[in-house]
């Protein structure tokens, strides 16, 4: 009788902004996942992957105990929980800061304004180390949710919190005054995988490779004359040398190459000073390197 087929288990948000980019991901990979409404376990159509979707502070103790494989998680998490995980790969979206912040009125003189303060977090481990680490005494009170809302109401002085964009932080009066800790998504896996487990999540962590350096990456094009080749080549940070053909028009060449995307406006005024024009930038779907 033949055996059951082994299946990489990766647990996931079941909800909120880090499920719909896990999800994203994983579509980007080429996994389909069939899942209905409300479902909370699902198995990919085209790939040895069992998903399940859990609540965000239950995956790394669910990690820890083997009851998934891996997981798409905040590093925050993995910080503040402290258990016994590795982190694969990290996946380079959901970026966030942990924060303290305080009324836009305070007076904040560095990190010592923090001592004898009260301050409000989510993230109570992660703040009494931060606090130990730089010596200041500190009355943390943990709460959950809502915790912008602590000063307002005259819980605490302070808070400890997830920042992205600080809009929230503004709308409550509030203002970031330290970064503890930055995070981003992070491909996490557990103490006691299987030989089986360990080969499906190579053949995962090479996929998702592929995808993060297409999304980090553009294809270039541009037109430049036969005697400016060579120095428009080392103005580009390519893989290894561009590709170069020749156009109709006789002394000029199509230079095609890969590139950064967050270095291009570095360079473009240099492509352009050194003779490069019609440039073309086109979005890369997959790299394999």
């Amino acid at each position: 009788m033949a055996g059951t087929e082994t299946r990489l288990r990766i647990a996931i948000q079941k909800s909120g902004r880090l499920n719909e980019d896990s999800v994203q991901v994983l579509k980007d990979c080429g996994i389909v996942i069939d899942n209905g409404k409300d479902q909370l376990k699902a198995s990919a159509r085209n790939f040895p992957l069992e998903v399940l979707y859990l609540r965000n502070d239950d995956i790394p103790q669910y990690l820890e105990d083997g009851v998934a494989d891996i997981a798409i998680v905040g590093e925050n998490l993995l910080v503040e929980k402290q258990r016994n995980v590795q982190v694969i790969q990290r996946l380079g979206f959901s970026k966030c800061r942990l924060s303290l912040a305080v009324p836009k009125d305070a007076a904040v003189n560095g990190l010592n304004y923090f001592n004898g303060k009260r301050i409000a977090t989510s993230y109570p481990a992660t703040l009494r180390k931060f606090l130990a680490d730089n010596g200041i005494g500190a009355d943390i009170h943990e709460i959950s949710g809502s915790v912008e809302i602590a000063p307002n109401i005259g819980l605490a002085d302070a808070i400890c919190d997830l920042v992205s964009s600080g809009s929230t932080l503004f709308k409550n009066g509030l203002e970031e005054a330290h970064v503890i800790l930055k995070s981003e998504a992070v491909l996490a896996a557990g103490p006691n995988l299987s030989v089986e487990a360990k080969e499906i999540l190579q053949k995962l962590t090479f996929r998702l490779t592929a995808v993060l350096r297409a999304r980090r990456s553009k294809y270039i094009l541009m037109n430049v004359p036969n005697d400016r080749i060579d120095i428009v080549s080392r103005i580009l940070p390519v893989l290894k040398s561009p590709t170069v053909m020749p156009l109709a028009e006789e002394g000029w060449s199509s230079l095609h190459s890969v590139i950064d995307e967050d270095k291009f406006w570095d360079v473009i005024d240099e492509l352009k000073a050194n003779g490069a024009e019609g440039i073309l930038v086109v979005p890369i779907e997959k790299m394999v390197v």
